[in-house]
Parts: C-alpha cells; structure tokens; sequence
C-alpha cells in the first residue's frame, strides 16, 4: 500500500469512539484491530527506510572523517513529516479499508 498518498492527519484529532466502536460492535476490539494495523504499517515503513538509506550508506567508516550524508538526510526527514501508522490505521479503519476477520471457538 502506498502510504505517502494517504489521507491521514499528520497531527492529533479528536475522534468519536462511537465511530470506531460501530466498525466490530466492541470498541476494545477495534483497538485491537487498529493496534496490529498499526504495528504492520510501521514495519513496512522501517523496512522501506532502511532499504533507502542504505543506499547512500558509506563503506568506508572513519571515527576520524564524520561527514553528513544530504541523502540520508533529505530521505529521514521526508520519512519524519509522513503521518504516524497509528493515524494511518485510524483512518483505514474509519474509510472501511481493513478487513477484521473473528475467529470463532
């Protein structure tokens, strides 16, 4: 999924928990769903991250020659400014985008 086109707040919001509860009928649930979400959404973008950064990770290190990569820098600071993967499942959640499945016993 592409995260950088998402919809999502980059700041705080006060949401309505009546909204989130209609989505599974138990609002714990929900918390649940959009926790394990969020803990995905995170890692893809760790893993994505990572990846573009080490792409303009140098082989030689120096403790004598410490120089700023502009790369990594522009790259981190594009990744700071995305929303957080808690706003990004919230809203998943709100537009109906995550499918909860209920395993019954």
């Amino acid at each position: 999924m592409n995260f950088k086109n998402t919809n999502s707040e980059r700041s705080t919001v006060t949401r309505d928990t009546i909204n989130f509860e209609e989505k599974t009928g138990n609002l714990y649930e929900s918390i649940v769903v959009m926790s394990r979400r969020s803990n995905q959404i995170a890692s893809e973008l760790k893993e994505e991250l990572t990846s573009k950064l080490h792409e303009f990770a140098s082989s030689t290190d120096n403790l004598e020659e410490v120089f700023e990569n502009r790369e990594q820098i522009e790259i981190s600071k594009y990744y700071e400014k995305l929303p957080k993967p808690v706003a990004i499942a919230m809203s998943e959640m709100l537009e109906d985008k995550i499918n909860v499945r209920k395993i019954e016993e």
